[in-house]
């Protein structure tokens, strides 16, 4: 799986970090093409849509912040061994799920489960590797992790239509197997940190993020107007502010606020809240669409998104590297304005439906423009902190792409007017274009040129402080 130009312990650890988190962004994106047919067996429309999405990214978006944490204080390997574990038991119970509620529980375990996997994933890397070493690792996690999102929804398209929704969650457990054996021949000197782990923060973060998405997802059900829709709007409002006042007080924070301070951590992680609700959002909605609205097969829907695939391995792994040479900031500011064209060039589809005319061209400029940006991105955000504080600068950077695309799924009813019909997919395209033209422009204006090229000063918590 890693390169030959790696030595032979960094090629373990990659190939355990890819392992690990690929099941779990393949969870966040194989259930899309599955939606339908989940509807349409145990019922609840697209507000059941909205939160078998949105119960996975709930927790996976909150508790991520307290599993860097529990990475730092508890050590990489351990951490990674008990999220593995959960989450091949989270899935077999969302496959057997009976009805749409323990259905959404289920799905809510494993959000739970997978906040385990990524920042120990990318932690591992960050601590066994520097430099342009690590650059390079990072364009291969990226490669394969993002692919894993990209190939979700064409494995759950074969798994829909020739077996059953159901074992679209069972994907898992080759993986979870795989990377259990890995594991096992690790041998890292991981001592305890001494960090002090902050639970109550995490609970303030995880039901303040799921009291304001249950308003936005039942808002249009209910309407503004409910005391059952603001009252836990604004209960949820008001632990997510008490959340961050308390990371601001706090000697052991969640999510130090401390790392906002480094300028391409700061500015990378707003491009990574525009780039990634723009993903989300273009991901469910095509997802859905070319099924409910073009009539496609859940396989040939999951096929749409193949050519984006295959771009992503052919191009990431290189433009991390690139990335290491040049600088990340052409790299993210470029990335986002290509797959910002990619998405208009979807409002061509019409009533009289095309797949390779009005869908295909558009993946190929969104799979190119995808492949040039997230390896810099990531590698951009975690280059800019020491390797004590990786485990929780990866968990801040991860939380925030969860985040983006629990807001925006959350929001889908408001985005796409109501109904997922053709006028819709074109309301959703531009807000996608959008999203992604203020991630470019917010990457151009806040990335420095090179970081290789600037003057050390003074470390902020730590991490290396930024000039300009």
């Amino acid at each position: 799986m890693a390169s030959s130009r790696f030595a032979p312990l960094q090629r373990l650890v990659i190939s355990i970090a890819v392992l690990a988190s690929f099941v779990t962004f393949l969870d966040g994106t194989v259930v899309t093409v599955a939606l339908p047919a989940i509807s349409d067996e145990l019922g609840g429309g697209i507000t059941t849509q909205q939160w078998v999405v949105d119960a996975y990214l709930i927790t996976l978006s909150a508790l991520i912040l307290l599993a860097g944490s529990l990475s730092d204080a508890y050590g990489r390997v351990l951490v990674m061994r008990i999220g593995l574990i959960a989450f091949g038991v989270a899935s077999v119970a969302v496959a057997a799920a009976p009805d749409p509620l323990i259905l959404i529980i289920a799905r809510a375990a494993q959000g739970a489960a997978g906040a385990l996997l990524v920042p120990s994933s990318l932690a591992l890397i960050t601590a066994t590797m520097r430099a342009d070493v690590q650059s390079r690792a990072i364009g291969v996690w990226t490669a394969f992790t993002t692919a894993a999102q990209l190939v979700g929804p064409l494995l759950g398209g074969l798994f829909v239509d020739f077996l059953s929704w159901r074992f679209v969650f069972l994907i898992n457990v080759v993986p979870i197997a795989a990377t259990l054996v890995l594991l096992s021949r690790l041998k890292l000197k991981e001592h305890p940190s001494g960090v002090r782990v902050d639970w109550l923060s995490g609970a303030l973060c995880a039901i303040g993020l799921g009291a304001v998405v249950f308003a936005l997802i039942e808002q249009p059900n209910l309407g503004w107007q409910s005391p059952a829709i603001w009252l836990p709007g604004l209960i949820g409002a008001a632990l997510f502010a008490w959340f961050l006042v308390r990371q601001q007080r706090s000697a052991s924070p969640l999510m130090p606020l401390s790392l906002f301070r480094v300028r391409d951590f700061a500015w990378g992680n707003l491009a990574t809240l525009f780039v990634y609700a723009a993903l989300s959002l273009n991901g469910f909605v095509v997802g859905v669409y070319l099924q409910q609205g073009a009539g496609l097969s859940a396989t040939a829907a999951g096929l749409a998104s193949l050519p984006m695939t295959i771009l992503m391995i052919l191009i990431s792994s290189r433009a991390g590297s690139w990335a290491g040479r040049f600088g990340p900031r052409i790299f993210m500011t470029v990335g986002p304005l290509v797959m910002a064209v990619g998405a208009l060039m979807l409002l061509v589809v019409s009533e009289d439906f095309d797949y390779w005319w009005q869908v295909l061209p558009a993946m190929i400029v969104l799979g190119l423009g995808l492949s040039l940006t997230v390896a810099p991105l990531t590698s951009a955000i975690l280059g800019a902190i020491d390797e004590s504080r990786s485990g929780i600068a990866s968990a801040v950077n991860n939380a925030v792409s969860r985040v983006a695309g629990l807001l925006v799924v959350a929001m889908l009813s408001t985005i796409i007017g109501g109904t997922l019909d053709l006028a819709g997919f074109h309301n959703a395209a531009w807000v996608t274009a959008a999203l992604l033209v203020l991630g470019g422009v917010v990457s151009w204006i806040g990335i420095r040129r090179n970081p290789a090229e600037e003057v050390d000063a003074p470390a902020v918590d730590g991490a290396p402080s930024p000039i300009g």
